[in-house]
Parts: structure tokens; C-alpha cells; sequence
């Protein structure tokens, strides 16, 4: 072993599904000494011929490092797993998927079992991971000392984005931007079958559908400014009563193509609603105010 080996953080991570495994080659790859433990103990073999040190249970492998890295199913896989471990002075990084209510208790779970907390939101996909190159990061957020402690080894498998103290921040940054991401293959899904019939080639609206998409995206920025200022006005090019005016073709479309509208309506309508409530010459920010309870 080397000396830059000795010196590394040392890691346990529990969890070895597809995103785990992905995370514990990059930490042995980087020279952490690396402990591992599986329900399935079949899974940590191959990374045990890498280096890895196996753990016969949760509870020996939480003993084995000061940082503990979580990447289970769910919320109740990190109750199960670390029911019966001492988490007395340990720094937990809990990367399981969840919401950020659940992130807000199981930090104080950790707390009330005397370790620190930080709950992660992993924006990749397990090939993503330990490829910098893929633009793949993980939110963090809880305490911020902790991060600071763990920065450096954190960002080894993705970069590291920190969004605040509040623990379920990450979790609520995780799936605002997956939210957003599923709003658009709902829209791409939906052009796709509008052409499924006719003798156009996907692979050749697929470059323009792209394009488009990338050209819009920098409206996010004057939606948060209009959301920030409580100007719905400000800059807008086509306003709410234009753009319902206009939503009669896509729907009148979508029957003449044999489409079914489910994808549009909900949204056409909250449109809708809010010009009914006589704001026509805002932007379609006020959409937004319409989906709070």
C-alpha cells in the first residue's frame, strides 16, 4: 500500500446495486482504503478481487470507517441496514433516492444516534460516474462542516454541488430537475407520435426537436426572474392570451394525427384558468401560482 493510499479518507459504502458498484470502483480507483457491504454478498465479489475490503454485516462495515456512504433502494432499506449499526461519531452520506421530508428525518434520526449528516442527490446515471466528462454531480445538502470535511473525496466519483443546511434541500433539488426532465420527454413523446404515422423519419426530426429544445431552455431564467420580481409582465414576448389563442391547432392537430391530447390538456388547461382570472398579458409564469395548494 502506498503512502497516498494511507492518506486517502477511508470509505465504507453500503450498497451495491448498479450506482454503488459505479461509486466503489471510483473510490478505489483514487486510492481510498474501501470497505463494502451487500445483502446479496455476491455482488461485492468482483470488488473485492479490486481491493476492496468485504464486511460480513452492516454493522461491522459502519465500525470498519468514519465515512459512511449509503446507496440503497429506499428510505426503509436505510432504516433496515443501519438499525442495528453504532453510528456514534460517524459522518453519514445518505445517496439514496427519497423525499426530502424523509431526508429532514433521517437527519435527525443520525443526530439522535450521534452522527453527522448529509443527505445526496445523484444527478447521473451509474456510466456517468467517475466520467467527469458526463457532467454528472450530486447535490448535497445538512451540514455544511461536514461537507467541507468530505469535499475532496465526495467529488472523486461526480462533481459536488452544495444547495444549504436543510437537509431535504438535495432531495428537493433532485427531483425539481428530474420533474422538469420528465415534463419534457412528455413534450418530445407527444411530437414523436404526432409524425408516427407519416412518412417522416424520427432520426431526421430528432436533430431539430433537440435544437428547439436547447434554444428554449433559457426561458427558465426569465421565469425565476418574473417568479423573484412578482412581475409576470416583465419581458414578455408572447403573452398568456396570445399562446391560448393559439393551444385550439395543437389540440385540432393531435385528433387529425389519431393523438391522443393527454399530454397537453392538463397544462392547456391551467392556461386556461389563469387567463379566465384576467392575466393575458402575462408570460406563463402565473401557471406556477395555479399548482400551489
Amino acid at each position: 500500500m502506498t503512502q497516498n493510499t494511507v492518506e486517502k479518507t477511508p470509505v465504507t459504502l453500503l450498497g451495491l446495486g448498479a450506482m454503488g458498484t459505479a461509486l466503489a470502483r471510483t473510490w478505489l480507483s483514487a486510492g481510498h482504503p474501501l470497505t463494502v457491504w451487500n445483502r446479496t454478498p455476491a455482488r461485492a465479489a468482483a470488488l473485492a478481487a479490486e481491493g476492496a475490503r468485504v464486511a460480513d454485516s452492516a454493522a461491522a462495515a459502519v465500525a470498519a470507517s468514519p465515512l459512511i456512504v449509503v446507496c440503497l433502494l429506499d428510505d426503509a432499506s436505510v432504516e433496515e441496514v443501519l438499525a442495528g449499526t453504532d453510528l456514534v461519531g460517524r459522518d453519514l452520506v445518505n445517496l439514496t433516492t427519497g423525499t426530502p421530508a424523509q431526508a429532514r428525518a433521517r437527519a435527525e434520526w443520525a443526530r439522535e444516534r450521534g452522527a453527522r449528516y448529509l443527505d445526496g442527490g445523484i444527478m447521473a446515471v451509474p456510466p456517468m460516474i467517475g466520467a467527469p466528462e458526463a457532467g454528472g454531480y450530486v447535490f448535497y445538502s445538512g451540514s455544511p462542516e461536514l461537507f467541507e470535511r468530505h469535499r475532496e473525496t465526495l467529488a472523486v466519483p461526480a462533481g459536488t454541488t452544495y444547495v444549504g443546511e436543510d437537509a431535504g434541500f438535495a432531495a428537493l433539488h433532485d427531483v425539481a430537475l428530474l420533474s422538469a426532465m420528465y415534463g419534457m420527454f412528455a413534450g418530445v413523446a407527444h411530437a414523436f407520435a404526432l409524425i408516427r404515422k407519416e412518412d417522416i423519419d424520427p432520426a431526421a426530426l430528432a436533430p431539430l426537436l433537440a435544437d428547439w429544445l436547447v434554444a428554449m431552455a433559457p426561458a427558465v431564467h426569465q421565469t425565476a426572474d418574473q417568479l423573484r420580481s412578482g412581475d409576470y409582465t416583465k419581458g414578455v414576448v408572447s403573452n398568456l392570451a396570445m399562446q391560448v389563442a393559439g393551444t385550439p391547432t395543437f389540440l385540432s392537430t393531435a385528433e387529425q394525427q389519431g393523438v391522443s391530447p393527454d399530454l397537453l390538456n392538463p397544462y392547456f388547461e391551467l392556461m386556461r384558468r389563469r387567463l379566465a382570472e384576467g392575466s393575458g398579458e402575462e408570460d406563463l409564469t402565473g401557471v406556477i401560482d395555479l399548482l400551489m395548494h
